[in-house]
């Protein structure tokens, strides 16, 4: 007689903001459920991050690992699994057995470093932070991530560029701006900014630069009607601007640095060089080399239609790819902490 097993019970611990991390929950939970578990999300403010402060130093640091070794050794936690974005919350360290860091490194700070060594594992978005984790004696595993789908072949696609700077001060948004207008004679650029990070400048003719509120359908045409992303971003934690480029179709222009080069390879995008700029968190910043761009942006409006089709092919075939390996190497990541539980196919 075969007994079925309880789906595991995992929480997602995750600073609401109704953007980024938020659709990061998402994801997650899709691929969790996709392997047969429950999820519930812990949805957090500012509150809590006050306390992640409050409880990254001193006594209270002590406080919240005693609190988390108690509720192991009396075995009594409402989940089995805690999964902590971007930071870790010692205040809900308690609430599952088990606790796993999906950490970014440019955010990861010295009040997150205090509480690693009660992390059980640490999953990584990329390889890149993989090894950084690793270098700090933790169990990791990579785990990848995904990206939402915006792809519609019905948008007729034009040899223009695009940049979606969202709320980010990390994209090397500022230093494209300042190298297009070095470039009247290049194609149009279209820049989509949130407008408490937007510093315009003086109109050009050949930038579009949109500090206003876009509609999600708005942003879909936006990335599928142009042929060239531009990205050159300084950090990622993983790089959905990127990846979603790469689920358009589109020919992704990026940082020839960590780990923006490991999504995109020269055979489905362009890479440029570039030179570390400084520090941030756990990670090294990187500032794209002008001349590199520029080459990189003469190359792509050199390219044939059959070159550029090609790019695009498989960029798109590689985000597909991901997004069915992602819910699997999540399914492994899980087996890898409870082996007691076989892996979800």
């Amino acid at each position: 007689m075969t007994i079925a097993r309880a789906p595991l019970r995992i929480n997602l611990v995750v600073r609401d903001n109704g953007l980024g991390l938020t659709r990061d929950a998402q994801l997650l939970a899709d691929a969790l459920k996709a392997n047969g578990c429950d999820v519930h999300v812990t949805s957090l403010g500012e509150k809590d991050e006050q306390l992640r402060w409050r409880y990254g130093r001193g006594r209270r640091v002590f406080f919240s690992h005693w609190r988390h070794a108690w509720a192991r050794i009396r075995g009594r936690t409402p989940y089995d699994v805690n999964i902590m974005f971007e930071h870790l919350w010692p205040l809900h360290l308690s609430l599952a057995r088990y606790n796993i860091a999906l950490p970014n490194p440019e955010w990861f700070d010295s009040k997150d470093a205090r509480h690693l060594r009660r992390m059980d594992h640490v999953w990584a978005k990329t390889r890149y932070a993989q090894k950084l984790f690793q270098a700090l004696g933790c169990k990791t595993s990579f785990v990848g991530f995904d990206s939402d789908d915006h792809y519609d072949p019905h948008v007729p696609r034009t040899r223009r560029f695009f940049h979606l700077a969202g709320g980010s001060r990390i994209k090397g948004t500022e230093r494209l701006l300042a190298l297009w207008r070095k470039h009247p004679e290049w194609p149009q650029l279209t820049v989509l900014q949130n407008p408490a990070c937007a510093n315009p400048g003086s109109a050009q003719a050949n930038i579009r630069h949109c500090v206003e509120y876009i509609a999600p359908e708005a942003l879909r045409e936006f990335q599928n009607a142009h042929a060239f992303h531009v990205c050159p971003s300084e950090a990622e934690g993983w790089g959905h601007y990127i990846v979603e480029g790469m689920g358009v179709g589109a020919v992704v222009i990026t940082t020839d640095a960590a780990p923006m080069n490991e999504l995109v390879s020269p055979e489905r995008g362009l890479l440029v060089a570039a030179h570390e700029a400084g520090t941030m968190g756990h990670t090294v910043t990187w500032h794209f080399d002008e001349a590199a761009m520029e080459q990189a942006i003469t190359e792509a409006m050199q390219m044939s239609d059959d070159e550029l089709r090609d790019k695009g092919h498989r960029a798109r075939e590689w985000f597909a790819q991901n997004h069915v390996e992602f819910a699997r190497r999540v399914g492994t990541a899980l087996a890898e902490i409870l082996p007691s539980r076989s892996k979800v196919s």
